[in-house]
């Protein structure tokens, strides 16, 4: 079957884009794509055919609540890490910060400078 579209870009909404986008770029390594760039955008440049992530300013944003739905998280992002507590100890050290329940054995829940839980996976 012919696929109808790739996913391009994923988008989180956040007070701070530039702050956001910071984060996010020192965790995965993924420049800012200047050309991508304003007050209320800003879009990592992913490398080799991978989805990009963006953050987009909502001067209400209000964090999701995780766990519980309250403000249901309605997504999060998995980031795969060869060792979780070097994984753990880089995230913290950048500004993450580690969600008080942690359901799994070979993941870890974060949640972001903005609020936004996202996990480190174990893998190869």
């Amino acid at each position: 079957m012919t696929p109808i579209a790739r996913l391009s870009v994923v988008a989180l909404d956040c007070p701070d884009p530039t702050a956001l986008a910071r984060f996010y770029t020192d965790l995965t390594g993924c420049p800012v794509d200047a050309g991508e760039q304003d007050d209320d955008w800003v879009q990592l440049r992913a490398g080799d055919g991978a989805t990009a992530i963006a953050f987009q300013r909502v001067p209400g944003h209000r964090p999701p609540t995780w766990p519980g739905d309250e403000r249901a998280q309605q997504l999060h992002l998995d980031f795969e890490v060869p060792d979780l507590d070097e994984g753990e100890r880089r995230v913290l050290e950048i500004g993450a910060r580690k969600a008080e329940e942690q359901p799994g054995k070979t993941w870890r829940v974060y949640l972001d400078p903005a609020g936004h839980p996202f996990c480190l996976v174990l893998g190869a």
